[in-house]
């Protein structure tokens, strides 16, 4: 087969197709990148000096640069809203920091002088209905967010092959409205008071809507894929019943995705880690073709997974995070690679990468080894 471009090769897969070989999304988002400190790891073993660019402040994910995608054959680029003048994060002091929402975080120390921020403070926490109406929601509509954005997605769909995945930046709710409630109370309230968590997603979802739609306005004929998505599960199941989902969340979800489908004809990617087994026929109907990260250490055995649901939704993922990458030598990093394109890839429909963001335990040459397996055994036929 002729080799063909990042962006035929993706869109081949995402019509379940097969490509000349299986993709792959290393720095295409907020959930297929790599944490900063193991990206410098990275940069420093392929001789690179730079500046690293954080993409979110909470999880530390850094832009990666061109040059490192070329090298890791990354198929992806993003296409995200710039950040708004009106909705700086404000510093507390070097270790705090309030969010754009009101949500307050706190630095949290681990292995090697590494850190992320751990939610300090909910600020809806005791929150009634009625003080919802009078929170200081943020202004989705700065004109900041999207100012030259349409010429530069234009200029890189026309300059470059590559696959544009668009992120607003406003396309959470489940998981911002943890946040703001705090976790356990919003658990709480998904059983004794859904009043209160209806008003809060109706809220989430009238900004994220005000937001998205200039974005889209500015981006959605360039782009192939859109990004959204809300952590669901854990490791062994649903953060609540499948019941509570379908009468509580769904229809948010499904108005949401509704609105995106009328602005672009862009794939809908959706990022939920942990086991959703029990949502996925959920998640296609309301018009989501695109599941990340297929956390294989929750879900299992990944060729079951294609056989059941294969045929209607696109895998994007895969490649374990939690065990093989960090932990496995570069045989068992190119051995998983292996064994989740057999299982993933026939027929397309699968599009290799990490298990959610590269930590950075993961040492530079797993990285590589990822990189560099998914070309040598991702050619179609597959052989593996």
């Amino acid at each position: 087969m002729a080799e063909m471009t990042p962006r035929e090769r993706v869109v081949t897969v995402l019509n379940h197709q097969e490509p000349d070989r299986v993709p792959l999304d290393i720095g295409g988002g907020g959930a297929t990148s790599i944490v900063v400190e193991g990206y410098e790891r990275l940069k420093r073993a392929l001789g690179i000096s730079s500046e690293t660019r954080i993409m979110n402040k909470v999880f530390r994910v850094a832009f990666l640069d061109e040059s490192v995608m070329q090298r890791l054959g990354s198929d992806c680029r993003l296409v995200t809203a710039k950040p708004s003048l009106r909705l700086a994060p404000k510093d507390l002091d070097e270790n705090t920091f309030t969010d754009v929402w009101g949500v307050m975080w706190r630095k949290a120390y681990y292995g090697d002088g590494c850190h992320y921020w751990d939610l300090a403070q909910s600020p809806l926490a005791e929150a009634t209905v009625e003080d919802l109406d009078r929170y200081p929601w943020p202004d989705p509509l700065d004109p900041a967010r999207i100012q030259g954005l349409a010429g530069e997605a234009k200029a890189l769909y026309t300059n470059t092959k590559y696959a544009l995945v668009g992120d607003s930046g406003f396309k959470s709710f489940w998981e911002l409205a943890w946040t703001m409630r705090g976790l356990e109370q919003m658990l709480t309230d998904l059983v004794v008071n859904p009043e209160f968590v209806t008003v809060l997603l109706d809220k989430l979802l009238q900004i994220n809507i005000a937001a998205t739609g200039p974005f889209l306005d500015a981006v959605g004929r360039y782009i192939q894929v859109f990004r959204t998505g809300d952590d669901l599960a854990t490791q062994t199941g649903l953060l609540m019943s499948a019941k509570t989902y379908r009468t509580l969340l769904k229809p948010v979800y499904k108005r949401y995705l509704d609105f995106v489908r009328s602005k672009t004809d862009a794939r809908i990617f959706y990022h939920s880690c942990g086991n959703i087994t029990d949502l996925v026929d959920d998640l296609v109907e309301i018009g989501i073709t695109t599941v990340n990260p297929v956390q294989v250490s929750a879900l299992g055995d990944t060729a079951a997974l294609k056989v059941r649901f294969g045929q209607r939704v696109t895998f994007w993922g895969g490649i374990d995070t939690q065990h093989v990458l960090p932990h496995g030598s570069v045989a068992d990093v190119e051995a998983e690679v292996r064994q989740r394109i057999h299982d993933l890839g026939p027929s397309g429909g699968y599009l290799a990468g990490a298990v959610h963001n590269i930590q950075p335990d993961v040492p530079p040459e797993n990285i590589l080894a990822l990189a560099d397996a998914v070309r040598k055994y991702g050619t179609y036929p597959l052989t593996v």
